[in-house]
């Protein structure tokens, strides 16, 4: 006989969603306070991916992704969130605006990956999740674009981005550090429901403000 597992319903966006997606919209903002170091006078070394990453795996895929479009729609109209105090729909012809579309689809495929099968986050599966979407997923937007606005041969740029390949492997070790942190003890920042791999039964489910953690 074949048993089932009842899904639970898809759960609206709430007031507490909506403050969570503009938390993780400025805390991308704030990281780009510092002004970026320009490699070969295009693309910033920013530490604005960082956030990213935190946003997908903390926010899940949705949500993550949400994030990311209201922080580039406030851009888009003139907002200087970006590093350095950089704003206007200008950002989205230059030489990093492929990387900046990247943000929206790295924060996507790192909450798929970190809540594979609504299962906790283990560290290996968040790093995996930061190197896949935070790193590979952005850069997958990002080379092709900056190769069409600077006119230089597509490999030539993937070569010339692997400067950017360190720094980012340390943000990802960090997110990685914070989220697992995250897990054991505060796991509610989440706000998701959980599932054992052994028992398929809820391990951490989303409780109400008021509530105390199971």
């Amino acid at each position: 006989m074949t048993v089932s597992t009842p899904i639970a319903p898809r759960r609206r966006l709430d007031a507490t969603d909506l403050a969570r997606v503009a938390v993780f919209a400025a805390l991308v903002a704030v990281l780009g306070l510092p002004s970026g170091v320009t490699v070969f006078g295009s693309v910033p070394i920013t530490a604005q991916t960082l956030g990213v990453m935190l946003a997908g795996a903390i926010l899940g895929p949705w949500l993550g992704a949400l994030s990311m479009a209201v922080l580039l729609a406030l851009v888009a109209v003139g907002l200087p969130l970006l590093a350095g105090g950089h704003g206007g729909i200008g950002a989205f012809v230059g030489p990093s605006a492929g990387y900046l579309f990247g943000w929206i689809a790295g924060a996507l495929v790192i909450g798929l990956i970190v809540h594979a099968g609504r299962r906790t986050p283990v560290w290996w599966r968040t790093l995996l999740g930061m190197i896949v979407g935070g790193i590979l997923v952005v850069y997958l937007f990002g080379v092709p674009v900056q190769s069409l606005v600077t006119r230089l041969p597509l490999d030539a740029t993937a070569l010339m981005s692997l400067v950017f390949v360190p720094g980012d492997l340390v943000k990802a070790v960090i997110a990685t550090a914070v989220v697992t942190t995250l897990v054991r003890a505060y796991p509610r920042a989440f706000r998701r429901t959980w599932v054992t791999d052994q028992r398929g039964v809820a391990a951490d489910a989303p409780a109400p403000a008021d509530s105390s953690v199971p």
